[in-house]
């Protein structure tokens, strides 16, 4: 069995675990980092990206990365993003829906694999 537990970012919605799950990895308007063991988390905002008109993958990466988590659950992730982050090693786990708490639920269960590379291309809205 794979262990689980970890510091994990989702792109959210909203601020809370109820928030529905953003799709979108750069324009993501919060990214909720949650401790997957003890269920703490906080949210963080990502304001500065939301209309960034290029390069919102690649500092949303930078943002992520900065939150000191070890992997990421999003619907998309472009491959400057996806660069990003590998380079600052967090794992990168696609496939999800719902809301975050759901989210969280279907990492833990196993149900998301890491992905090998980006699934979108560069500029997806």
């Amino acid at each position: 069995m794979i262990d689980r537990s970890m510091k994990l970012a989702v792109t959210s919605q909203g601020n809370n675990l109820n928030s529905p799950l953003d799709p979108r990895f750069g324009r993501a308007k919060y990214f909720i980092v949650v401790d997957t063991e003890t269920g703490a988390f906080s949210a963080a905002e990502n304001t500065v990206n939301l209309n960034a008109a290029q390069g919102a993958g690649i500092q949303a990466g930078k943002r992520v990365a900065e939150l000191g988590v070890e992997g990421l659950v999003t619907g998309h992730v472009g491959p400057k993003a996806f660069t990003t982050l590998k380079a600052a090693g967090v794992k990168i786990y696609t496939g999800a829906s719902g809301t975050v708490a759901g989210a969280i639920e279907q990492f833990k269960a196993g149900k998301l694999q890491a992905m090998a590379s980006a699934d979108v291309e560069g500029h997806w809205a």
